[in-house]
């Protein structure tokens, strides 16, 4: 049988199941595997109604109580989370289908490459998303780069992960909230041990007016990601401005979650006082996601001490992460590791009180009309488009925090 289109999408379609798609989305992404899902994310926006304080009309006195009940009702707000979207696409040759026309196999081990690729290109854009502000920026230049040079020295070595051959970045001065610096430069070699990367032109012929400290972002993302830890659990708590329409200052520790400095503690001394803390506020933390290097401290620090176990990615029992189990006042903490989170903090959650929202499952691949792959207009090749429209939701910020580490 000839390979066309609606063979291919047929192929396609077997291909790529759901399991297939978590099996390349949830791989070494735990926030991302772990996090409850809710895929009808439909309408304007998601409401999320929170309770921040109770009635207080309460006095030895009945006078006085009385006095109070009509203004101090119950406190309320309810953020109002709207999607954020991201795509990524996978381009195959014409010339590639039709030489693969008398083997289906050949053309689909082909295309299985550029389509994982893509596939894993927006998982760790949404995995990286999960822990950072919403402001999209992947990193930031050290003070020691030499600008007239086309090597940027990261100021966090870690988040070199963030950063492939190929992409496109921007710089900005603000860590969202601001603008965009004219041009662009483009990433043609990662050292993923000293943190630096490498560009095609150097840093000042690229952007001219790039300078120490500016934020790095991938073209088109600044401030369009979804809001994550960061976002919702601010380290020092939350700003007056709004965040999903809600001013958090009201309550800053509720509606913005618990923030600690440990980084004069030994790191379990700092974990165990965190879940303390949020154990202090009605929150029961079952789950603590730090970097991987964080991972080994704490791993050394307990020495003979350590007790190991495993986590199941949620609703998906065959995807495992190897777990440290620590005691907390209310019950186990389970520690995990994930590449994607910002290396020096950690972050202790209740983890029923958390989803991602989408609309559908995030990632996708784009068949809305039926055709899983597509002729693209301006050139000899197909399309094949992956997407999510996606938010970070949380209904309990009080009951999780984060603590710097070092």
């Amino acid at each position: 049988m000839a390979l066309d289109l609606t063979s291919f999408s047929a192929a396609l379609k077997t291909l790529y199941t759901d399991r297939k798609i978590n099996d390349l989305v949830y791989k070494d992404n735990a926030l991302l595997a772990i996090m409850p899902k809710m895929e009808r994310f439909s309408g304007e926006n998601y409401k999320v109604p929170l309770i921040y304080g109770n009635p207080q009309a309460r006095s030895a006195s009945f006078s006085n109580a009385q006095s109070q009940v009509s203004s101090a009702n119950s406190k309320l707000k309810a953020f109002l989370l709207t999607r954020d979207r991201d795509y990524s696409l996978a381009q195959i040759s014409n010339e590639v289908l039709k030489a693969s026309e008398s083997d289906m196999g050949a053309f689909l081990r082909a295309a299985q490459v550029e389509i994982d690729g893509a596939m894993h290109s927006i998982v760790r854009s949404l995995a990286i998303s999960m822990f950072r502000s919403g402001s999209g920026s992947i990193g930031r230049l050290d003070p020691t780069t030499v600008l007239a040079s086309t090597n940027l020295q990261l100021t966090n070595a870690d988040d070199v992960t963030n950063f492939e051959v190929g992409q496109v970045l921007v710089a900005s001065v603000a860590d969202g909230g601001g603008a965009v610096k004219a041009g662009s430069l483009t990433v043609v070699a990662v050292n993923r041990i000293t943190g630096v990367v490498t560009m095609s032109v150097a840093l000042t012929t690229g952007i001219p007016t790039i300078g120490f400290n500016d934020y790095i972002f991938a073209q088109g993302d600044y401030d369009s990601k979804v809001k994550g830890l960061q976002a919702w659990l601010p380290y020092g708590g939350p700003s007056a401005t709004p965040f999903f329409g809600v001013d958090r200052t009201a309550d800053a520790t509720r509606l913005g979650g618990i923030w600690q400095d440990g980084s004069a503690k030994p790191v379990e001394e700092a974990l165990i006082d965190l879940a303390s803390l949020i154990a202090r506020e009605g929150g029961r933390p079952d789950v603590c996601i730090m970097n991987y290097q964080d991972y080994a401290n704490l791993e050394k620090a307990l020495g003979s001490k350590v007790i190991y176990d495993t986590m199941e990615a949620y609703n998906m029992p065959q995807i495992g992460f190897k777990v440290i189990k620590i005691a907390g006042p209310k019950g186990d903490i389970k520690v995990v590791a994930d590449q994607n989170c910002p290396s020096g903090f950690a972050y202790m959650l209740q983890l029923n009180t958390w989803e991602l929202a989408s609309l559908g499952k995030a990632p996708s691949l784009f068949n809305t009309d039926g055709l899983d792959m597509l002729r693209n207009p301006t050139s000899d090749s197909l399309d094949i488009r992956i997407y999510y429209y996606a938010q970070v939701s949380c209904n309990a910020p009080g009951f999780n925090g984060v603590v710097k580490l070092r």
